[in-house]
């Protein structure tokens, strides 16, 4: 997957069959799900793949505990199929993780255990492990950090985990292996439109103006559909198809913290099953950290980079140490990140974690398919309706889809030891191949999403930020003006990473 092969296939004279806006989970899987039918298919993304939400999830493969309370069993069982599927087709970076939820009187236990014998029943032949009761004893030896006082015991359920990033990163490289063409760094700056028939009222979309920003090159890019899949940007295209389209989305935030494993020994993680604000929260072992989180914040302003608020962090920690033997503070954070849920407007309710998760997919009267909603953990499912629709749109003849038992493409930097030096992490060598195979053009691309150092330890991440500069310089042959840019541009991004 390089980017300079991918620009060389582009012909301004060639009609793609569909195009895809947006670089996230849902983009890269139409990608995939389209490719993989035969489909002539691009994807240009205006930052880097999995720049925004995509990158920020709790790290968990998960069918949604707390919409069983809220009643929606169709979300969760369509989100336990998928979990599995998953699972299957992307070893190299999910796996099973157990989970402690603890109990505080017999009442609890037993309806926090009816609950996930339902959880786990919904599974069917998917399921990951039977949920079982644990005792004060067993909880002791598995996860020593978790308050032992008025407690009564717990019960273990199992859940996926995944590196959301590297995933993205490999659905990539799957959709270059079928044959789709994916440029980062790409935008679509407006909408091309024709009339299909002399006798239509309506223009219809056929395609993009497109800017390539490491080129400074501006494009068409013609096709017979068009997805938008932009997340929590998707009202921006909509509004450029039709300038009067309202607002489908309510932006979330939702915070995680990251800290050392000293804190929460272990391999298994901790639910915390009721917040004050009727959430749950998470501490979730990830690369040799935890992973704490998150919060549901309705949030004004969208950006590409979210940051914790304060209230938002000391929620966090406030949860955690109600549960935990060892009391976390703001010093002790590793790394802190922020994403913003796309959650489809729902009318007459104004708390954004009472908004349900579904997802929603429009066709505008222009033709554009507009997805937006859902979860990391749907985001097959959500790929493969969309490109139904384009499908149907375009009048294609119907080909069925191959994703649920599709293998993604696995890399040799899915399993990278972050406790390794960052000599060994960042050799040239390496570098070369973020580079050429995975389309990383800044210490960025490489430092918070081909690798996830940003994420979990940011004094580290600049430590190896010069190293990696370096490294990339030799590879792209810059010069140290372009290494001193891309060092200070790095520098005051990870600011936002600490408290």
């Amino acid at each position: 997957m390089n980017r300079n092969s991918m620009l060389a296939q582009l012909d301004e004279n060639k009609t793609w069959d569909v195009l895809i806006i947006g670089g996230g989970a849902t983009g890269l899987g139409a990608a995939v799900d389209a490719a993989s039918r035969g489909l002539s298919t691009i994807l240009i993304e205006v930052e880097d793949f999995a720049k925004g939400t995509s990158s920020r999830s709790t790290k968990l493969v998960h069918g949604g505990v707390r919409y069983l309370e809220q009643g929606n069993l169709k979300l969760v069982r369509e989100a336990l199929k998928e979990r599995g599927w998953l699972l299957k087709n992307a070893p190299s970076v999910t796996h099973t993780l157990g989970f402690i939820l603890p109990s505080f009187s017999f009442f609890q236990k037993l309806y926090y255990g009816t609950g996930l014998k339902l959880y786990d029943f919904l599974s069917a032949k998917l399921s990951l492990g039977k949920p079982k009761f644990i005792s004060n004893k067993t909880i002791e030896k598995i996860s020593p950090a978790i308050d032992q006082r008025n407690l009564k015991g717990g019960i273990v359920y199992y859940d996926g985990q995944f590196d959301d990033a590297r995933l993205a990163i490999n659905l990539a490289r799957t959709a270059a292996k079928h044959g789709a063409v994916l440029l980062n760094y790409c935008e679509a700056t407006a909408l091309l439109k024709k009339k299909i028939k002399s006798a239509d009222k309506q223009e219809k979309v056929c395609g993009v103006v497109a800017y390539d920003y490491m080129n400074n090159k501006t494009f068409e890019i013609k096709s017979k559909t068009i997805i938008n899949a932009t997340g929590v940007f998707v009202d921006d295209i909509l509004q450029m198809d039709n300038e009067d389209a309202a607002d489908i989305v309510t932006p979330s935030q939702g915070i995680h913290l990251v800290v050392d494993k000293k804190f929460f020994p272990g391999n298994y993680a901790l639910m915390i099953p009721k917040t004050d604000d009727k959430r749950v929260l998470f501490a979730v072992p990830w690369h040799n950290k935890v992973v704490l989180g998150t919060t549901d914040t309705e949030v004004e302003y969208i950006t590409d980079e979210p940051i914790p608020l304060e209230e938002e962090i000391r929620f966090v920690l406030e949860h955690a140490n109600r549960y935990l033997k060892t009391n976390i503070t703001q010093s002790d954070v590793c790394s802190m990140f922020a994403g913003l849920r796309p959650l489809v407007k729902t009318k007459g309710v104004t708390n954004t974690s009472m908004i349900s998760r579904d997802h929603i997919i429009i066709v505008s009267t222009s033709n554009l398919i507009t997805i937006t909603g859902g979860k990391w953990t749907t985001y097959r499912r959500m790929a493969e309706e969309a490109v139904n629709n384009a499908i149907f749109v375009a009048k294609f003849e119907y080909i069925h889809p191959v994703t649920k038992n599709l293998p993604i493409q696995q890399s040799e930097f899915d399993s990278i030891n972050y406790d390794d030096t960052i000599e060994n992490i960042y050799s040239v060598e390496n570098i070369k191949k973020f580079v050429e195979q995975e389309m990383a053009v800044s210490i960025e691309d490489i430092l918070a999403r081909r690798t996830r150092m940003l994420f979990l330890d940011v004094r580290k991440a600049l430590l190896a930020a010069t190293v990696v500069a370096e490294a990339m310089a030799t590879v792209l042959q810059k010069d140290n003006n372009w290494i001193q840019i891309e060092l200070d541009n790095f520098t005051q991004l990870a600011k936002n990473y600490l408290p």
